[in-house]
């Protein structure tokens, strides 16, 4: 297999992909050097598999569909075919640092990930990341390996946030194998493959502070600002400027979470995108029941990421890496009050993220209740409903779709909603506010009803529904999960041949629960 320096798209070969892969790309985090990261192969996958692909994926790189059909893309996806790749070209595990459910634990890094290389397509520059690709020198006391149920977990959730118009890493595909692993109970081996500009992490940053390494640090941090926010190279202060842009990415991308009911589960700083991305999917989940204080993740036990802390949470993350960055900020200050400037200004950038959350998540809830404009008093009938919600449990996906069905003017069409609420009176009283507030909103029933619809959407990737693709897939049968992505790829879309899709959980899913090993 040759490496040759560019192979232009679109590619529909894997050794045309993986020559692409291999070819030097200037500003990419492979050019920071060995402090960053370590080469080495991935592990050998026996007799490995195509589990899942997404088209969709594959043409944001510039794949032809057909590739995951040739010859060699299992091979290279599995990451067996990097065992023939040479020193210089091997895929590499990066290392960082973090905070752990609120506690510092020190070095960590790509503990069963390897970046295989970036495509450019579009004029897009995308990296590669095999997950579940066996030991790294940061694997600690891990294997190394994913299995096949978190594997699929994060390939249809990646791909079903996409589109639902949520920030996220992207999943091109899930190569499986029979290997044996062992979790809770013996699983089989998998490796999915995700794809982001960039993988990363507020930890990168704390890890090079941690250590004093502030000129690894101050790379780290021009990478960064030259690849993704270089109008900050125009300020007097780069790496200040870059903060509060972060901060905001954060901020927004936590609205979209709350605003559609996804839970996290594991919010580490390790697991913070500075992308704003979605990022390292593990013990997620979408809320069936609503219930602020839900807690997705079993390992969770003090509730440190349930639903109504994950704002809270974010906010303290872009603390640790305001930290992070305070020995690179203030530079233009003169020595005797560069500290006390360099603190302020980062505390400043911090408060940046209060004053972007409230009005983005405010917006979005306004625009799921169908309101044009926001208005004084709109923040308390969002919060009204909410709390009716609560009390009732009642399902977050549904009756925000369901809403869509209320008019302006007669309380007849509110019968599907109102059936979602144990106390049918007190949703009254909530509905005539309502009503007199779409009075106010110059939209007419239809034109309202058609806009809601665009962003309360009617499927998700619930835990039954991930749970019981993944258990035909352990048999062998991965329709269920070309179905499921399929659908997720519409979640706003009526598909009246996949209604059961969008129904309410049945009685079994209540016993499910995941957690750090999902």
């Amino acid at each position: 297999m040759s490496f040759s320096p560019s192979i232009a798209a679109p590619l529909d070969t894997a050794d045309e992909l993986a020559s692409a892969l291999g070819a030097a790309r200037s500003g990419s985090f492979a050019e920071l050097g060995s402090a960053f990261f370590t080469r080495l192969p991935a592990a050998p996958l026996p007799a490995p598999y195509l589990v899942a692909f997404s088209a969709d994926a594959a043409a944001l790189l510039g794949l032809e569909p057909r590739i995951a059909e040739t010859p060699g893309f299992v091979e290279l996806f599995s990451g067996n075919a990097t065992r023939e790749w040479p020193q210089a070209a091997l895929p590499y595990a990066s290392v960082y640092s973090g905070h752990q459910f609120g506690v510092w634990a020190g070095q960590l890094g790509d503990g069963r990930a390897l970046s295989l290389g970036e495509l450019e397509h579009g004029g897009l520059r995308n990296e590669l990341q095999l997950k579940g690709s066996g030991r790294t020198p940061y694997s600690r006391m891990g294997d190394g390996r994913a299995v096949l149920r978190s594997s699929i977990r994060e390939f249809l959730c990646s791909e079903a946030m996409h589109h639902l118009g949520i920030p996220t890493t992207r999943a091109l595909c899930v190569i499986g194998s029979d290997q044996p692993v062992r979790r809770e109970e013996i699983e089989t081996a998998a490796v999915v493959t995700r794809v982001a500009p960039s993988f990363v992490r507020f930890g990168h940053f704390e890890h090079f502070y941690a250590g004093e390494q502030i000129d690894a640090l101050r790379a780290l941090a021009d990478h960064v600002i030259d690849r993704f926010y270089p109008q900050c190279r125009e300020t007097p202060d780069p790496y200040l400027a870059m903060l509060p842009q972060i901060v905001a990415r954060t901020a927004d991308m936590v609205a979209q979470w709350q605003a559609v009911g996804f839970c996290h589960g594991v919010m580490n700083t390790d697991n913070m995108s500075v992308l704003g991305l979605t990022i390292d999917y593990g013990p997620f989940g979408f809320l069936d029941a609503f219930d602020a204080n839900h807690i997705c993740n079993h390992s969770d036990t003090q509730g440190r990421y349930a639903y109504r802390m994950q704002p809270q949470i974010a906010y303290w993350n872009c603390f640790c890496l305001a930290q992070a960055l305070l020995p690179l900020i203030g530079a233009h200050y003169e020595e005797s009050v560069r500290a006390e400037r360099s603190v302020a200004d980062a505390q400043e950038a911090l408060e940046g993220f209060k004053a972007r959350f409230a009005p983005a998540f405010e917006r979005r809830m306004c625009d799921k209740l169908g309101l044009s404009d926001v208005r004084p008093g709109d923040d308390k009938l969002v919060d009204r409903l909410l709390e009716l919600m609560h009390a009732s449990r009642a399902d977050f996906t549904l009756t925000f779709r369901r809403l869509a069905q209320v008019s302006k003017d007669d309380a007849r069409g509110d019968a599907p909603v109102r059936d979602m609420f144990l106390d049918r009176e007190a949703f009254d009283r909530w509905a005539a506010d309502y009503r007199a507030r779409l009075a106010l909103d110059p939209r007419d029933d239809a034109t309202r009803r058609e806009a809601m619809n665009r962003i309360n959407p009617k499927y998700v990737l619930r835990n039954h529904l991930a749970e019981t693709a993944i258990r035909r897939a352990m048999e062998k049968d991965f329709s269920e999960v070309a179905r499921l992505a399929a659908v997720l790829s519409r979640p706003f879309d009526e598909q009246p041949e996949f209604e059961d899709y969008a129904a309410l959980p049945p009685e079994w899913a209540g016993t499910l629960s995941v957690s750090c090993s999902s």
